[in-house]
């Protein structure tokens, strides 16, 4: 990750190009420390997230899953643990942050990558970028409060459609649906969040600050208990064989066969 923080505003870049910004340990703790270092009095007024390349990010890193996988029961249900921390801490960074966040989502944010983008105050995207909560084709559901984002901002029954079926939605489709804020071409985006990255920075700063807790708290209420709801399932669902199905059909270039490893009633 690439931080360059200029007249009040702080541009944390997600810099795994060569893995379309997928989110690894490191990567996930950076963002988590770089956020949280933000205070009501310092020099950042402003924060602006966005990826290198043509991903905001793709969400967690399925190689880095795999490949540290454990086998016992016990360090499994750890890991699923650690994995749901991170998630949580990253999102409640966002959002708990006393200053603006806006995102600029410059191409794909999939998973914990939609997540992200979507906890900002403000959300940009170039024409080309989508939406993606792929969560149930690798057998898991949403994390990241996806399931409170979402539906909060689009309703029930589109949040569905992207959550049950996995299906993206574009950038355009998501600015008509009251997803995100607006859509420009990829050669004006990063100029556009910046004039208003720098509007904000030169705003009262106590009254930005008091403004987002007050729309935080009448919108996203639920958030402790999506949270919470969202670790217990996910815990479960990490540790289960549909999961390592779905992760082994990822790497292997496949379907999966669910049916296959679906648990027996």
């Amino acid at each position: 990750m690439h931080s360059v923080s200029d007249a009040g505003v702080l541009t944390l870049r997600i810099d795994r190009q060569d893995r379309m910004n997928a989110l690894d340990g490191p990567t996930a703790t950076a963002l988590v420390d770089a956020l949280s270092a933000v205070t009501p009095d310092g020099d950042v007024r402003v924060v602006v997230l966005t990826g290198t390349g043509h991903a905001f990010s793709t969400g967690a890193d399925i190689a880095e899953m795999a490949a540290s996988t454990p086998t016992s029961p016990d360090d499994m249900r750890r890991a699923a643990e650690d994995t749901m921390a991170t998630a949580s801490a990253l999102v409640r960074a966002v959002i708990d942050a006393p200053v603006p966040v806006i995102a600029q989502v410059n191409g794909v944010a999939a998973g914990i990558g939609a997540s992200l983008a979507l906890a900002s105050d403000l959300v940009f995207a170039a024409e080309e970028a989508s939406f993606l909560l792929a969560f149930t084709t690798v057998a898991l559901m949403p994390d990241g409060a996806g399931s409170l984002l979402v539906p909060a901002a689009i309703g029930r029954v589109r949040a569905a459609a992207m959550a049950l079926l996995a299906e993206p939605m574009t950038a355009p489709d998501a600015a008509a649906a009251g997803l995100i804020n607006k859509v420009l071409p990829a050669d004006e985006l990063e100029n556009h969040v910046q004039k208003i990255a720098r509007r904000l920075a030169r705003g009262p700063r106590r009254a930005l600050e008091l403004t987002k807790r007050a729309l935080t708290a009448s919108t996203l209420a639920l958030l402790d208990d999506a949270l919470e709801r969202e670790r217990d399932g996910q815990i479960e669902l990490l540790t289960a064989p549909e999961f390592r199905e779905g992760i082994a059909a990822v790497l292997e270039h496949r379907r999966p066969d669910f049916e296959r490893e679906s648990p027996q009633t």
